[in-house]
């Protein structure tokens, strides 16, 4: 039923209430084709509560005698189940927020494009202002947490090194206009690199993920 070429990948990266999932959506609802969504809030709903938050961990390496060292495997897994969709046929959006802000570097983005080297990734940094996800946060958890340092964290640590394909501001487009972008971008081209990028670059400089098989 599926077409014998690869799916189309599509990672979207930013900081939590960046509005990733909001864009993942409107791609699942209105995008040409299969699509899934395998992103970090379904793995961590997938992991078990032991190890919450799971690839959901902030930066900061907070966790590092514990969680810290599963990161890099449920990456991994993660993104072996990303490029089994993909060649299969299936078109894959994903929203997820990397970082390398452990106790050690970890090189999970580097190792990330690693696994999906041959196949068709648009890798897509998703900005929002550190003033809207303060809002964001206020309205959908607690009004009273305003910005802290674990904020200040995401908004420094997420969009490095900062190699993407296209990048959208939430604070300017709405998430069907975000998907909009993203569609233009994939119709017209140029071809993508970024992860092509990111994986000679893990390949350059050997940066895999650590503890994560090979």
């Amino acid at each position: 039923m599926l077409a014998c070429k690869p799916g189309q990948i599509i990672i979207l990266n930013g900081a939590p209430r960046s509005g990733k999932s909001s864009i993942a959506r409107v791609v699942l609802d209105t995008f040409a084709g299969v699509w899934v969504n395998l992103g970090v809030d379904g793995f961590k709903q997938l992991t078990s509560q032991r190890y919450s938050p799971g690839i959901g961990l902030r930066p900061g390496g907070e966790l590092a005698a514990t969680l810290e060292p599963l990161v890099p495997v449920l990456y991994a897994a993660m993104y072996e189940s990303i490029a089994a969709h993909s060649r299969m046929g299936v078109n894959v959006v994903v929203d997820v927020g990397h970082h390398d802000a452990y106790s050690v570097p970890r090189g999970i983005l580097f190792e990330s494009a690693r696994r999906l080297r041959d196949l068709p990734v648009l890798f897509v940094g998703i900005r929002c202002p550190i003033e809207i996800i303060i809002e964001r946060r206020q309205e959908t958890w607690d009004p009273s947490r305003g910005l802290d340092e674990h904020i200040c964290r995401w908004q420094r640590e997420v969009h490095m090194p900062g190699i993407y394909d296209v990048e959208v501001d939430t604070s300017q487009l709405t998430p069907p206009e975000c998907a909009d972008t993203i569609r233009q971008r994939l119709e017209s081209g140029p071809e993508p690199t970024a992860f092509k990028r990111l994986a000679e670059m893990h390949l350059k400089h050997g940066t895999a993920a650590s503890g994560a098989p090979q």
